[in-house]
């Protein structure tokens, strides 16, 4: 794929389909996450979003210990638990408890996402929560993770499953500061790299093989045709189309709920364009020029279709270019 191999890893964020059950989303995941161990995948990640209609995932550690209790040897972790949501001590045993369970299969992310709404934002009692908070609660973390804190997070003497940023510009500096690996996307990944390059520039290792560690956040989907992945890149646009018009981010369709204005279809080609999609050649050469421009370590590639037989392709052809 590159002169610089790097793996590739999924994030599921276990999306809901018009009229079908929530809670399938949920066994998808699980199922996706079979799948791609049987395909060589290292690692698969879920998330965390609350009160979301087209998102079934709302607490990644139960989804975690449902996907490492079918698999044997993929790491499993969150992208992320969302530090504005939980205390330290909660997060530090919860992974803890995943780490004693399933040793070296386990990974935590962390992000500060705040609730999308204000009643979400009500409903989890949070509305304020800055860059400070955040560093001083991944600290905090950090050291209970270590067994370092003012008390001992349970089980006690447990190795510290590895600990990831989801970072903006304000994530990137407490990271760095840490000495923790960030996980980056969006304009991070195609616009000014000034900020990777202060993260760069100020890592501070905790240990002393600790380096800076970029994992690259990006949409992917694979298909035989570049027209069929870019059908399969639709019912995510028109999503994000019609969130923009209602309010809530809504399942996933074969056609678009709306009729779409001429702006919303500009909408539509916009986020076409932030997607790595086509043949498995067409993604090779995208994810090359993203692993060059931004000297990542790693992809996380996270992607969603409607139609689940095509995503289960796109997986699979992605899992050709994992070194």
């Amino acid at each position: 794929m590159t002169t610089r191999p790097v793996p590739i890893s999924l994030l599921d964020r276990s999306r809901t389909r018009a009229g079908e059950p929530t809670a399938l989303a949920l066994h998808d995941t699980v199922e996706r996450a079979r799948r791609a161990e049987e395909l060589g995948f290292d690692r698969i990640w879920v998330a965390e979003h609350h009160a979301v209609p087209g998102i079934a995932s709302g607490s990644p550690p139960p989804l975690m210990a449902a996907i490492a209790a079918r698999t044997e040897r993929i790491r499993v972790g969150s992208g992320g638990v969302m530090l504005p949501n939980h205390r330290p001590i909660v997060v530090a045993e919860q992974a803890k408890m995943l780490a004693a369970l399933h040793p070296g299969r386990v990974d935590l992310g962390v992000g500060r996402s705040l609730g999308f709404t204000a009643p979400v934002r009500g409903a989890l009692g949070v509305h304020d929560y800055g860059p400070d908070d955040f560093a001083g609660d991944v600290s905090a973390l950090a050291d209970l993770l270590a067994d370092a804190g003012p008390v001992t997070a349970m089980p006690k003497g447990v190795p510290a499953p590895p600990l990831f940023v989801l970072a903006t510009g304000s994530g990137l500096a407490v990271a760095a500061r840490l000495g923790l690996p960030v996980v980056v996307g969006g304009p991070l990944v195609h616009g000014d790299l000034t900020p990777l390059a202060d993260y760069r520039a100020a890592f501070r290792p905790r240990h002393p093989d600790d380096a800076p560690r970029v994992l690259v956040s990006v949409d992917v989907l694979v298909a035989d045709s570049p027209a069929r992945a870019r059908d399969l890149v639709l019912p995510e646009a028109w999503a994000m189309v019609e969130s923009r018009t209602t309010g809530a981010f809504p399942p996933l369709r074969p056609e678009p709920a709306l009729r779409l204005t001429a702006r919303q279809q500009e909408q539509v080609e916009r986020h076409l364009d932030q997607v790595v999609h086509g043949t498995v050649t067409d993604v090779a050469e995208q994810l090359t020029a993203i692993i060059e421009r931004t000297a990542a370590d790693e992809v996380l590639a996270f992607s969603s279709t409607h139609d689940r037989a095509a995503l289960r392709d796109s997986d699979a052809a992605l899992a050709t270019l994992h070194p």
